[in-house]
């Protein structure tokens, strides 16, 4: 998750390549509240109602009664257009319910570019990105559908599957630019790059670049933007958050996103519902599914739905091994996730302090 160039956030992920623990038993994150350094998007004041038809599940409950082992603090099963298990043992240190979204928040940002092409601040997934703050780096003109699908060339210097060798610039530099803005990236670190085969590579910098491209195309109409998914489109009750960089010079957002657990329930259902519908998003969604491309294979351990998944798409996970559903999956460190079955509109969305929980038994077996 360093680098001198980008290596910025690439290898937050790897972790599941070797690992499925985050914080050790007995230790918390650091539940920081986004008000601080968060950009907010206010809650509906219509916000979406759950209907419940609450049942108990044993493999559920013996996850929970061990939590300090397994690391769970929230779990949700929707179907039939209800929750339908709905477990939760929130640590103390949690300010407001607001839960860190890592990695899955690749997928809202994608979510987010759906709707932008939609209101047309972005022609399509094949739109050339023109944009001078990426002059002079691997990322100048690239086709947006290979920056979404993590195929934008970097693997030199970033990602999962960067060289192991003095050309990758992360073991140059102890820096964490993670909480770095890409103006200072991009002027500083990212200047002479070149862009090689493209060839799918997982890291935290190109979901950084796509998300401030968004920003620069949407301009003045930004929060009209996050207003018209969150609050018009998903109907979240409580104010959500992508969160700011604090380092570097220039207005820049990570994908970091910080909800409660029902409101990630409810951008859940809104992926589902504008997938199975006729409308802009839903055919983005599809777009970005019929264009996915293989992931190296490197995983085939059911530890997540990022390890146990054969192809990427416009920052989804698809193709779970072992199933004939579409799932749509989205995947966070330290074993965030959430899980759509578009075909039998069933969602699990899950929230843990560190991934020690059995994931095949209580997320693969019931979605």
């Amino acid at each position: 998750m360093k680098k001198l160039i980008l290596l910025f956030l690439a290898v937050q992920t790897s972790v599941l390549a070797n690992t499925n623990t985050w914080y050790q038993p007995g230790s918390y994150p650091d539940w920081n509240h986004p008000n601080t350094f968060g950009h907010e998007i206010k809650g509906a004041p219509n916000y979406y109602k759950f209907e419940s038809n609450l049942g108990k599940d044993n493999d559920v409950l013996d996850e929970f009664k061990n939590n300090d082992t397994t690391g769970i603090i929230s779990y949700l099963l929707f179907e039939d257009n209800k929750i339908v298990i709905d477990e939760v043992d929130m640590p103390p240190k949690i300010i407001n319910g607001m839960l860190p979204s890592n990695s899955m928040g690749k997928s809202l940002v994608s979510y987010v570019t759906g709707h932008a092409i939609c209101l047309g601040y972005i022609s399509s997934v094949d739109e050339v990105m023109d944009w001078d703050l990426l002059d002079n780096t691997l990322y100048e003109d690239q086709i947006l559908i290979d920056i979404l699908n993590m195929r934008a060339g970097d693997q030199r210097y970033i990602g999962d599957y960067t060289r192991p060798s003095n050309d990758n610039m992360w073991k140059a530099s102890g820096e964490n630019l993670n909480m770095t803005s890409l103006e200072t990236i991009a002027e500083s670190n990212l200047q002479g790059t070149k862009k090689g085969n493209r060839v799918y590579n997982y890291s935290a910098l190109t979901t950084h670049v796509l998300m401030n491209y968004v920003i620069y195309k949407a301009g003045d109409n930004w929060e009209r933007l996050l207003h018209k998914v969150f609050n018009e489109k998903a109907k979240v009750k409580n104010s959500v958050y992508f969160e700011k960089t604090r380092k570097g010079e220039g207005y820049s957002i990570r994908y970091s996103f910080y909800a409660d657990r029902y409101d990630y329930l409810r951008i859940a259902k809104a992926i589902m519902d504008d997938w199975n519908s006729d409308g802009c998003v839903g055919n983005y969604l599809r777009t970005i599914h019929d264009r996915r491309i293989a992931k190296n294979k490197r995983f085939k351990e059911a530890l997540g739905v990022h390890s146990y998944t054969k192809t990427y798409g416009g920052q989804f996970h698809f193709d779970v091994y072992g199933m004939q559903d579409t799932i749509i999956g989205l995947d966070g460190f330290a074993g965030q996730q959430i899980l759509i079955n578009v075909n039998d509109e069933r969602i699990v969305v899950i929230n843990s302090k560190y991934k020690n929980y059995d994931w095949e038994e209580i997320v693969y077996e019931k979605i």
